[in-house]
C-alpha cells in the first residue's frame, strides 16, 4: 500500500480526526488518529498488516511483538501474514513486560509492531523487554508515525505505513487551550 492509500483508508474510516485532543503522551494536538475506527474492521486490519509484513518477508522474523492494546491486533495479523507466532507486552505495576507465559529463545528474531507513534516511548520499552528476554529486535513497523521523524529507536531500524507531521503541544503551551477550545472526547476512555 502507498502512504496515500493508507491515509485514504484512515480518512474513509474516520480514523483521522480533527479537534483538540489529549494524547497518551500527555501532549495536546489538533489531530488524532483513532486506530480502532479502522482496526474494528478485520478486513482493513488484515490489509494494513499484510502491507506491514511485506517489508519484512525476507528478514527471517520468528516472532511479532506488539504492546497491548492495539499492538495485539497488529502483531496477530502481521504474524499471520509472515507465518510466525505473535505475542504482546503489557504493563505490570507500571512496567512493560511479557506475561501469560510468553518467552523468547536466545537470539530470536523479533519484529516489533505498533499502531500510532508520537514519542516512541512504548516502543522503546518493548525493545528493552525483547532484549531482556534474549531476543533480537530486527525492526519496528508502525501503522502511523506521527512524530514527524522524531521517534527513533537507537540501532533498531523503523518503518511506517503512514508518516504524519502533526503539531503537538505541552499542555501549558497549547494554543487550543489558550483559545478556550474544549477537549474533543474520543474512544472508550473519553479522554
Amino acid at each position: 500500500m502507498t502512504e496515500k492509500e493508507v491515509e485514504d483508508l484512515l480518512i474513509e474510516t474516520s480514523a483521522i480526526m480533527e479537534g483538540h485532543f489529549l494524547l497518551t503522551s500527555g501532549l495536546h494536538s489538533p489531530r488524532y488518529v483513532e486506530k480502532f475506527n479502522v482496526l474494528q474492521k478485520p478486513v482493513y486490519t488484515e490489509k494494513l498488516c499484510r502491507a506491514m509484513a511485506e517489508k519484512f518477508k525476507d528478514a527471517n522474523i520468528e516472532t511479532v511483538v506488539g504492546p497491548v492494546t492495539g499492538g495485539i491486533l497488529l502483531a496477530h495479523e502481521t504474524g499471520k501474514a509472515l507465518g510466525t507466532r505473535a505475542i504482546f507486552t503489557e504493563r505490570e505495576n507500571g512496567k512493560m513486560t511479557f506475561r501469560r507465559g510468553f518467552t523468547l529463545h536466545e537470539g530470536e528474531r523479533v519484529l516489533i509492531v505498533e499502531d500510532i507513534v508520537t514519542t516512541g516511548g512504548s516502543i522503546r520499552e518493548v525493545i528493552d523487554v525483547v532484549k531482556e528476554h534474549g531476543g533480537i529486535p530486527v525492526a519496528v513497523s508502525m501503522l502511523v508515525d506521527r512524530s514527524g521523524g522524531k521517534a527513533t529507536f537507537g540501532d533498531v531500524p523503523s518503518t511506517a505505513l503512514l508518516h504524519m507531521d502533526v503539531q503537538t503541544y505541552q499542555p501549558d503551551e497549547c494554543p487550543l487551550c489558550k483559545q478556550g477550545i474544549p477537549m474533543t472526547k474520543r474512544g472508550r476512555t473519553g479522554k
